[in-house]
């Protein structure tokens, strides 16, 4: 099975594009696989941490969606750098729709 294309942008500025990212994985297997800056994922992918925000791409807004209540307890807990875009990368699953899909790594507080 192929993989999709997805971008990074640490907080650094530093770009990484992964051009195999497995469909069905979450965002944030695919930056960890790929040694992205900033994506720490302390609870594994639980959705208990926060410690994988991201800030999706505002074209990429409609495709990945809003997050759901549990994600939502969890970003109130990065709420001074919260954005209209926050995500957390372990609640967005790849599928191919997803294909080209840019995130920037939110800033650890």
């Amino acid at each position: 099975m192929a993989g999709i294309s997805v971008s990074l942008t640490d907080p650094d500025g530093k770009v990484t594009k992964i051009d195999d990212a497995e469909i069905g994985a979450s965002l944030m297997e695919a930056a960890r696989t790929a040694g992205v800056a900033g994506i720490i994922a302390e609870c594994g992918g639980a959705c208990s941490c926060a410690t994988c925000h991201v800030y999706i791409d505002e074209a990429w807004m409609a495709e990945v969606g809003q997050p759901d209540e549990v994600e939502e307890e969890m970003l109130d807990m990065v709420d001074e750098i919260r954005q209209p875009t926050s995500r957390l990368s372990c609640q967005i699953k790849l599928t191919a729709e997803l294909d080209g899909l840019g995130a920037s790594v939110a800033p650890e507080l």
